[in-house]
C-alpha cells in the first residue's frame, strides 16, 4: 500500500463510520485525492488572484477567449437524467434521519440532500448524512424520536435525490491524507462528500430507475466546472458506469459564475442537467467580490434586496435564457419565508410571499423551484402547475426577449431603499443566532419566520461589515459604528445566555471579528469550523 493511500481518521468511530468508511471506499477516496487535490489547489489559488485584480479595479465581463463557445448554436447539454424530467418543486434541507424522512414524504419531485449550506459540518453530521442516504436509497431508513417515541418511516412515493456536496473551498479535517510532497493535509470536503456518495450509491440508484445526481455549489468560473467534469469522468470509469451517467446541476451563486454560465454548461455538457439561481449566496458574492470598491456596492436592508430589483432580475432572466438555449433545466431559488405554527398572521404572510415568488419564477420560464419546508410544497407546486400544466418543463421557451449586458449584471442603480436601525438589528440577530446554532450542529435554523442557512447568515454579516466600513447612516441619521454593532451583539448574547448548552459567547466573538476586523473573511464558517467543530480525538490509521 503506497503512502499516499493511507488515510487517518480524527473523527469518532461509530456504526455509521463502519458502514461508510469501508476499505474499498477509502481506497477510492485516496485515488480521487491523488488525482484531483492538486488541481483543486490550483483553482483555489486562481480565485485569490482574481479577487486581487477586482480589488484593484478590474470589472467582471463576459470572457473574450470563450466567445466562440457562446456563439456556437449547435451544442447542447445532456439534460435531465431518469427521475429528473419533472423538477417543478424541489425541497432542500439537512440529512439527519427525521428531516430526511420528512423531505422524502413531502410530495416534492426532488430532494436536495444538503451537506453544504444547510449542514453544520460536524463529523457526526457529515458521516451520519452519508449513512442516512445509504439507508434511504436502499429502503431501510426509519427513525424513532427519542423525546416523543414517535416513529418516522418513508412512504412509497419519494422524490429523486440530488446530493449537494461541499464547495471546492472547504476541507474535511476529520480525514487526512499524505500529499505527493509527503505533507499530511486535510481531505477535500467536495471529494469526500461526492466520492463516498457516488461510490456507495451510484449502482443502487441506477437499479432503482434514477441515477447519481449532484448539485455543485460555489463555482466561480468554468475552469472549476471543468475540474468537476474530470472527476465525473474518472469516477464513471472507476465504478464501471456508462459515460454521462452522473448528472450535475450547478448553482449559479457567485457573481463570477454569472458571467460564465454558458461556459459552465459547455464544460459539463455530457454530465449537465441544469443551473439553479442560488440567490442568497449570489447577493453575498456580489458584496464580497466588490467589498473594496466603495459605496457603489453598498446595499440597503436585506429585506429590500428582492428578485424584482434590476440586477437580480437580469441575472435570473439570463439564467433561464442560457439554460433553455442549451437544453438545460433552469431551477429557481429558495424563498426564505417559512410557515409558523403559532402565528396565523405570520403564516399567511409567509404563504403569500412564497406564492408571489414562485409565480414570478414560473412566469419567467423557470422549470422548477426550491422550498425549505414541507408545508410549502403544495403552494409552490400550484404556481408551477398553473403554468406547466401536464408538461414536465418549459425548456422549449427560449426567451429571445432577454438581452443582458455585463453592466446590467453589476447595475445597482435601480435598487432603492435605506438602511434602517431595524435592518441593522435584524442582521445582527440573524448572524449571531444562526452561528450559535451552527456551532451546536444545526445548519438550517428558523429565525423570525425565516429559514436562515449559511448563505443568508453570510449576507447579514457581510452587510454589517460593509455598513461599518463605509460609515453608512441609518434612515434615522445614526452612523453604523463598531460601538453600535457591539451593543447589538451584546443584546443578542444577553437574551440567549440563560439557555443551557448555548454557544452565544463563541458566536459573538466570531461575528464581531468578521464584522469589525480590517480583513473580510471569505467565509465566516472557515474559522468557526477550524476552531470549534474539529473533534480532538486520537488519530486512528485506516488502511485504504
Amino acid at each position: 500500500m503506497s503512502t499516499s493511500n493511507r488515510i487517518l481518521l480524527r473523527g469518532a468511530r461509530s456504526a455509521d463510520t463502519d458502514l461508510i468508511l469501508t476499505p474499498e471506499a477509502l481506497n477510492f477516496l485516496a485515488d480521487l485525492h491523488d488525482r484531483f487535490a492538486g488541481p483543486r489547489h490550483v483553482r483555489l489559488w486562481a480565485r485569490q488572484e482574481s479577487r486581487a485584480t477586482i480589488d484593484n479595479g478590474r470589472n467582471l465581463n463576459f470572457l473574450p477567449e470563450t466567445a466562440a463557445i457562446r456563439a456556437d448554436p449547435t451544442w447542447r447539454v445532456a439534460g435531465p437524467g431518469p427521475g429528473l424530467e419533472d423538477r417543478r418543486v424541489e425541497i432542500t434541507g439537512p440529512i439527519d434521519p427525521k428531516l430526511a424522512i420528512n423531505a422524502l414524504n413531502s410530495g416534492a419531485k426532488v430532494w436536495l440532500a444538503d451537506l453544504e449550506d444547510a449542514t453544520s459540518p460536524t463529523w457526526a453530521n457529515i458521516i451520519g448524512g452519508q449513512a442516512t442516504l445509504y439507508r434511504a436509497i436502499r429502503g431501510t431508513l426509519d427513525h424513532v424520536d427519542p423525546a416523543t417515541g414517535r416513529r418516522y418511516t418513508v412512504g412509497d412515493s419519494t422524490p429523486t435525490i440530488v446530493l449537494r456536496p461541499r464547495g471546492w473551498h472547504l476541507v474535511e479535517r476529520h480525514l487526512s491524507l499524505t500529499d505527493p510532497a509527503g505533507m499530511r493535509v486535510p481531505a477535500v470536503g467536495a471529494l469526500v462528500d461526492a466520492g463516498l456518495y457516488l461510490f456507495h450509491n451510484a449502482h443502487a440508484l441506477i437499479a432503482a430507475g434514477r441515477g447519481p445526481y449532484l448539485y455543485l455549489p460555489k463555482l466561480e468560473n468554468h475552469l472549476e466546472a471543468r475540474l468537476w467534469n474530470e472527476v465525473f469522468e474518472y469516477t464513471e470509469a472507476a465504478l464501471g458506469l456508462e459515460p454521462g451517467t452522473i448528472r450535475a446541476t450547478v448553482l449559479i451563486e457567485t457573481i463570477g459564475a454569472a458571467f460564465e454560465m454558458e461556459e459552465i454548461l459547455y464544460e459539463l455538457r455530457e454530465h449537465c442537467a441544469g443551473l439553479n439561481a442560488g440567490r442568497w449566496d449570489y447577493i453575498f458574492s456580489l458584496i464580497k467580490t466588490h467589498r473594496e470598491r466603495g459605496v457603489r456596492f453598498v446595499l440597503p436592508d436585506r429585506a429590500l434586496v428582492t428578485m424584482d430589483v434590476p440586477f437580480l432580475r437580469d441575472y435570473s432572466n439570463l439564467l433561464v435564457a442560457t439554460c433553455h438555449r442549451r437544453g438545460a433545466s433552469a431551477i429557481g431559488g429558495m424563498s426564505a419565508f417559512i410557515p409558523s405554527r403559532h402565528d396565523p398572521v405570520a403564516n399567511e404572510r409567509a404563504f403569500a410571499a412564497v406564492r408571489a415568488d414562485k409565480a414570478r419564477e414560473a412566469a419567467a420560464g423557470f422549470d422548477g423551484t426550491w422550498v425549505a419546508h414541507p408545508g410549502l410544497v403544495s403552494i409552490a407546486r400550484a404556481e408551477f402547475d398553473a403554468v406547466l400544466g401536464s408538461r414536465p418543463d418549459q425548456r422549449s421557451r427560449l426567451r429571445p426577449d432577454v438581452s443582458v449586458s455585463a453592466s446590467d449584471l453589476l447595475n445597482l442603480d435601480g435598487l432603492t431603499g435605506e438602511v434602517t436601525e431595524a435592518g441593522v438589528r435584524g442582521n445582527i440577530r440573524a448572524a449571531v443566532h444562526y452561528l450559535e446554532s451552527w456551532l451546536r450542529g444545526r445548519g438550517a435554523v428558523a429565525i423570525d419566520n425565516l429559514m436562515e442557512d449559511a448563505a443568508t447568515a453570510e449576507i447579514a454579516r457581510a452587510q454589517l461589515w460593509q455598513w461599518v466600513r463605509y460609515r453608512v447612516r441609518t434612515s434615522s441619521g445614526e452612523t453604523i459604528s463598531p460601538a453600535l454593532i457591539r451593543e447589538g451583539i451584546a443584546a443578542e448574547v444577553g437574551a440567549g445566555s440563560a439557555l443551557p448548552g448555548n454557544r452565544f459567547a463563541e458566536a459573538a466573538a466570531l461575528i464581531e471579528e468578521s464584522v469589525l476586523g480590517e480583513e473580510f473573511p471569505t467565509f465566516i464558517t472557515l474559522s468557526a469550523y477550524r476552531q470549534y467543530l474539529v473533534e480532538e480525538v486520537p488519530l486512528a490509521a485506516i488502511e485504504a
